[in-house]
């Protein structure tokens, strides 16, 4: 994974607020490669770097499945410290396949406790198969384990028209199944789906075209500094990612 130049915290003294989650988070090597950004490349300029680390530890391609089994949440988990913030979006990825031989990425829909066990053609190796919901809080839980405060986003949305609105992702579907899971587990939610669409209606289909590097999905830096901009009002009004490093229950 040296490719990707995943980033560490600049200064491990100070708090952390690191961000998991696929392409729209941060695409490619997050360096703007084809004109596509995702929101994560451009939060950090929202903050202090003289008082938390932002880092953008989201890998294009994958789900809330795939993040986890590649190792990719083990390490990030290992970057942060009691007191420290993860902020979550995932969805775009998980309707996929739940087994074939080129990414073996898909979950099971819905927040259940329904498993699927398969010889994953990809790996070559069983695995058994959760839901998108199950896969969340593995990530709230272990989180909150290690003192970190957990916090879910539901997936932007794309650039999808119906009636000139941007087609929202509704309550049976990734967007509602974030907000599900996290009232559920008792932490913060940001509903980037909803917040982003409403966004988009107001500037209308010519305006949006310009905030989009391909047909639907993937945000040029324009459009990703658009919904950063809406990311990081949503978490400071919450005070995450504020300069005063809190308290969190393993010190206590």
């Amino acid at each position: 994974i040296g490719w990707l130049d995943l980033p560490e915290p600049a200064d491990p003294a100070k708090p952390t607020l690191l961000l998991i989650g696929d392409s729209t988070v941060r695409n490619g090597r997050g360096d703007g490669d084809g004109g596509q950004w995702g929101w994560g490349d451009l939060l950090p300029a929202h903050f202090d770097a003289a008082k938390v680390n932002v880092v953008n530890r989201a890998i294009g391609g994958l789900s809330s499945r795939t993040f986890r089994t590649q190792g990719h949440w083990e390490r990030a988990l290992m970057l942060l410290k009691p007191g420290d913030w993860v902020v979550m979006q995932f969805g775009h990825n998980d309707p996929a396949p739940l087994n074939d031989d080129q990414r073996a990425r898909g979950t099971i829909k819905g927040t259940g406790e329904e498993t699927e066990t398969i010889d994953n053609l990809l790996t070559g190796r069983p695995e058994v198969v959760h839901t998108y919901g199950w896969y969340l809080r593995q990530y709230i839980r272990e989180a909150k384990a290690a003192g970190v405060t957990p916090v879910v986003g539901s997936p932007v949305p794309r650039k999808t028209w119906q009636d000139g609105r941007i087609v929202r992702s509704g309550a049976d579907s990734y967007g509602g199944w974030a907000r599900q899971v996290a009232a559920e587990e008792g932490v913060a939610f940001i509903d980037l789906n909803e917040l982003v669409a409403a966004r988009y209606d107001a500037l209308g289909e010519a305006a949006v075209n310009a905030l989009f590097a391909d047909a639907h999905t993937h945000t040029s830096r324009a459009g990703a500094e658009v919904n950063a901009e809406i990311v990081a009002a949503e978490l400071k009004q919450r005070r995450i990612g504020n300069a005063e490093r809190r308290t969190s229950n393993a010190e206590r």
